[in-house]
């Protein structure tokens, strides 16, 4: 799995021209679901974005986790995250997870996800959506899991 996690002052998705989900402070998580992915590295991902330290404590480093700012977290599924880019001109997609597995994988990451936190939201999975934030820093990062 691969987690593009975006640090932000606000991030909402739209699907049609209807908000699906929206944050304020917090993270913006692209999920990027692979073959090899299970209830495991999914646990472990969730683990890493809820504790991972990019939020700015009184000194101004970068010490305090989504958890310690109560944050909001947005999910939003984007199978092109697990893209094989390493040769040619155009993506291979033969690296990420079929459609019905990526979807279980995320159902269960968001599932994990309101159970271990109290602000999650989410994109519409498979669906053309448009992704707006405000990147706070900008601070992003990669995650593999």
């Amino acid at each position: 799995m691969k987690l593009l996690i975006q640090r932000v002052r606000g991030a909402r998705v739209e699907v049609e021209g209807e908000i699906v989900g929206a944050i304020d402070q917090g993270l913006l998580a692209l999920v990027g679901i692979e073959p090899q992915d299970n209830p495991a590295s999914i646990a472990k991902g969730l683990q890493r974005m809820l504790a991972y330290r990019v939020f700015s404590d009184a000194e101004g480093k970068m010490n305090l986790s989504l958890k310690d700012v109560n944050g909001g977290l947005l999910l939003v599924s984007q199978f092109t995250l697990a893209a094989d880019t390493r040769g040619g001109l155009r993506p291979s997609f033969s690296t990420a997870a079929p459609p019905a597995q990526g979807l279980a994988m995320f159902e269960q990451l968001v599932a994990l996800a309101r159970e271990q936190h109290p602000q999650v939201a989410t994109g519409r999975f498979g669906a053309d959506m448009q992704v707006h934030l405000v990147n706070d820093g900008p601070v992003t990062f990669l995650l593999e899991v």
